[in-house]
């Protein structure tokens, strides 16, 4: 039985990548900060072990095969890079370093779709494009591309693996974290909306992309995980369908984003935490869209609709009382 070392196990893709290792005979080993904050079931290869990423792991990893990174900051009001920079970068140079010294064969690193250069409707980013404006003034974005480019650099008996999945959606979202976008248009009987778009996917195929990801990814490769590219008026249409509601919806101005971001460069500067930023806003007037064929032809994966996606994380919101 393969042993595998998870981090960010009580996240939405944690947990659903544990969910999946279990069900595929894996043993694991998840570092959390709380036991407490699993949301799964108990299982007998499962370990919960409370750890901190930046410290010395190397014993804890001895006979560990593999490690999927996943714990980030992702929290979008952080003012400075060093904040991002801190978790983003340096907790995976040390996890990474623990890795090898501990001789473990493989380390796969989740990213993010936004370190790659995206497209509209009628070219789709992939993993040879680079990385584009508003991403590149993106703090989490650029924190996660450090890190990518220092493992790529520095591996030398770790085969390194990085995945990088699109805006996942699905159940045991329990903060919610990226479910919260449900939330801008469920129950609402008025809805702004931006005129961009994004790539969704389901969260359990970004799980199972990740597991064979560990089977049959490539050394020093990178992964979209990927589904459908939808504006954000499309996407919202598909959950008031899905949860029989009609609310008008009102497409929101660029020029109102862009100066709401303004605003939010000027709070950043007087140290006022906020999720305004001119990158932020720009990210949601352009069409962030990708293509999954190179996960689809290398790791097999089977890719689910975005409202099954849908269906699945307000039938988890409905039963965890999160609506």
């Amino acid at each position: 039985m393969k042993k595998v070392c998870v981090t960010g196990a009580t996240g939405l893709l944690g947990t659903n990548v544990i969910i999946k290792l279990l069900q595929n005979g894996y043993s694991v080993i998840a570092l959390v900060r709380k036991k407490s904050g699993w949301l799964g079931e108990e299982n007998e290869n499962l370990k919960l072990m409370e750890a901190d990423l930046s410290s010395d792991l190397s014993l804890l990893l001895k006979d560990v095969d593999c490690i999927i990174h996943i714990a980030a900051e992702t929290r979008q009001n952080l003012i400075r890079y060093e904040e991002y920079r801190k978790v983003n970068y340096e907790t995976t140079v040390n996890l990474f370093t623990c890795a090898e010294s501990a001789g473990v064969k493989k380390f796969l690193f989740v990213s993010t779709a936004n370190t790659l250069g995206y497209g509209n409707t009628a070219f789709r980013g992939n993993e040879k494009a680079p990385q584009l404006y508003p991403f590149t003034h993106s703090l989490y974005a650029q924190s996660k591309l450090e890190a990518e480019d220092y493992l790529l650099k520095n591996c030398n008996n770790t085969d390194i693996i990085i995945v990088n999945p699109t805006f996942m959606i699905g159940a045991y979202d329990s903060k919610p974290s990226s479910g919260k976008i449900i939330f801008w248009t469920w129950k609402k009987k008025l809805v702004f909306y931006p005129k961009g778009g994004k790539n969704f996917v389901h969260v359990e195929d970004a799980a199972n992309g990740i597991l064979n990801a560990v089977e049959y990814g490539k050394t020093d490769e990178k992964y979209l995980l990927a589904n459908e590219n939808l504006s954000y008026k499309e996407f919202f249409e598909k959950v008031n369908r899905i949860t029989n509601q009609n609310p008008i919806m009102i497409a929101i101005p660029n020029r109102a984003l862009s100066f709401l971001g303004l605003i939010g460069d000027g709070l950043r500067k007087l140290n006022v935490k906020t999720n305004l930023s001119s990158s932020n806003m720009k990210a949601l007037q352009i069409c962030n869209y990708y293509s999954n064929q190179k996960s689809i032809k290398e790791l097999s994966v089977q890719y689910q609709s975005v409202d099954k996606a849908i269906e699945d994380a307000v039938q988890y919101f409905i039963e965890n009382k999160k609506h």
